[in-house]
């Protein structure tokens, strides 16, 4: 009951208060280089690419938000409908409330029930790895959605300024090994609102993983969401730590060119995107596709129409970004030339990565 009431608390929260980071995701570093002679027809643009084994319209993921309260049930329904009708990629939120009560099974399963087609993400935590989750866990959670791929998350910083959180990541490392070697299904590691870097990004491929959600500093702040929640319950220390690191961590943009560089896994950017121009960008840096939460999120609660309207927008917005740089095809976007300035630069430039290397870059 406790994990319930937590899951409603953060979607109300999510959408009711500002929990958006002060510090940006680096979108407007980048810039793509117009091609006046695209010699192309805009409706000969393919948004379309293959993902984990699994056809997509557009490179775009509903990405994990919600499960485990009554309330999600109509919010998961009405994304996994989207996602189904326009070829999407689609997660649950973390699926240890239904692990541990499967009368809450319901409140994940709906997104596959309504999605048959869909690329279905599964979802546990890093915490319950380091305490007593295994491969049995994480079948469960797979075989509850039927999902196509599992996603791990890793969220240090909300369960260190949760006032009921738990911050036990020891051997995370080797559980994640254990059960990318005993499942069959691609395994992603996704962070929640902070970014990944190179170094965390290399050790982690070499657990076996097929992905990483580098969910960059940028968009939602989970450290946020926990201060409201310390507010309502009168947590003093746990409101002083959700306000103090607010903003920390990696902005996706860096994260997305240190992850990319580093490793060759498949990466997805998400953490700040707002726009289908934002899509093109990061998949531009180097990443596979894009993910939005919640912009998706509070589109849905006004509505279908409402929430297909905004989707056929970011799907459009690709395809215009795609024409203007002369790509016909999702992949030729990360050969696109672009300038990276501003912060974004300056952290990559003392990282050790040439955004040189990016102006010069040619399509043909």
């Amino acid at each position: 009951m406790k994990i319930e009431k937590r899951k409603k608390d953060h979607l109300e929260i999510s959408l009711k208060e500002n929990v958006i980071s002060d510090t940006s995701a680096g979108f407007e570093d980048i810039t793509l280089i117009h091609q006046t002679l695209s010699e192309l027809d805009l409706s000969d643009i393919d948004t379309s690419l293959k993902i984990f084994e699994r056809m997509l319209d557009a490179p775009l993921i509903i990405e994990s938000m919600t499960g485990g309260t009554a309330k999600a049930i109509k919010v998961n329904k009405m994304l996994a409908l989207c996602a189904e009708q326009y070829g999407l990629g689609i997660g649950v939120g973390s699926q240890r409330a239904a692990i541990e009560n499967p009368n809450l099974k319901k409140t994940y399963r709906v997104v596959r029930d309504f999605a048959p087609n869909a690329l279905v993400f599964a979802n546990i935590g890093c915490p319950q790895l380091s305490k007593n989750y295994g491969v049995e866990e994480a079948k469960m959670a797979i075989e509850m959605v039927e999902a196509d791929a599992l996603m791990i998350h890793s969220n240090p910083l909300q369960e260190s300024v949760q006032f009921e959180g738990e911050p036990n990541f020891n051997g995370v490392l080797l559980k994640i090994q254990e059960i990318c070697s005993n499942l069959k299904i691609p395994i992603v590691i996704k962070e929640t609102g902070s970014g990944i870097s190179a170094e965390m990004a290399s050790l982690i491929q070499k657990t076996g993983v097929k992905g990483i959600d580098v969910a960059g500093l940028g968009g939602t702040s989970w450290s946020l969401v926990e201060y409201f929640r310390a507010i309502k319950a009168g947590r003093t220390i746990q409101q002083r730590l959700g306000n103090t690191f607010r903003n920390w961590g990696i902005p996706t943009c860096v994260s997305l060119v240190e992850a990319t560089r580093k490793t060759n896994l498949i990466v997805i950017s998400s953490g700040g995107l707002r726009t289908g121009l934002d899509i093109a960008k990061s998949i531009a840096l180097g990443a596979s596709a894009g993910g939005m939460a919640l912009p998706i999120l509070k589109a849905a609660t006004q509505g279908y129409k409402f929430l297909n309207e905004m989707v056929e927008t970011l799907i459009q917005e690709l395809r215009l970004s795609m024409f203007l740089v002369g790509a016909k095809e999702v992949s030729m976007l990360r050969k696109v030339p672009l300038i990276i300035k501003g912060d974004t630069a300056n952290w990559l430039n003392e990282r050790g990565y040439s955004t040189e290397e990016y102006a010069k870059r040619t399509l043909r």
